[in-house]
């Protein structure tokens, strides 16, 4: 297996990547009995040599809800009834989410609204009170 790379520049070291095969559930016929075709990907982010600190803690920020107590990143793929098109499915999704969670986020710049979209804004709810209040009794 070769090293995976994230960007140009960052490549996560093939050693640090582990695999396990288990029978996957689905469509299969009787081959589905026999061949371990699901994958889960394991990937160590706190024992990783790949990434700085910061990084770590950005990945691990993005990601904690995909990540157990140890500190380790579970992938799992069966879509496909190939072992080694799952492998490639799951190496792809994990240098995928490890892209986006290094990606800065763009900070929200706040904005007041334009005195138009306030007086639009007013005379909306005016007009509906109107309907509201229209609602009432009728006197006789």
């Amino acid at each position: 297996m070769e090293d995976l790379v994230i960007t140009p520049t960052l490549t996560v070291p093939a050693r640090e990547i582990k695999f396990r095969f288990a029978r996957s559930g689905g469509p299969g016929g009787q081959n589905v009995n026999k061949v371990e075709s699901r994958v889960e990907l394991l990937f160590n982010l706190a024992a990783s040599i790949a990434f700085s600190d910061t990084q770590k803690h950005r990945i691990h920020t993005a990601l904690q809800k995909r990540l157990d107590a140890d500190g380790i990143l579970h992938i799992v793929v069966q879509e496909s009834r190939s072992q080694w098109q799952n492998r490639e499915f799951a190496l792809t999704r994990l240098a995928e989410l490890l892209k986006s969670a290094l990606t800065p986020r763009k900070r929200r710049v706040a904005t007041r609204p334009s005195r138009g979209s306030k007086e639009e804004r007013f005379r909306v709810k005016k007009k509906r009170g109107e309907v509201k209040r229209s609602r009432g009794r009728i006197e006789d």
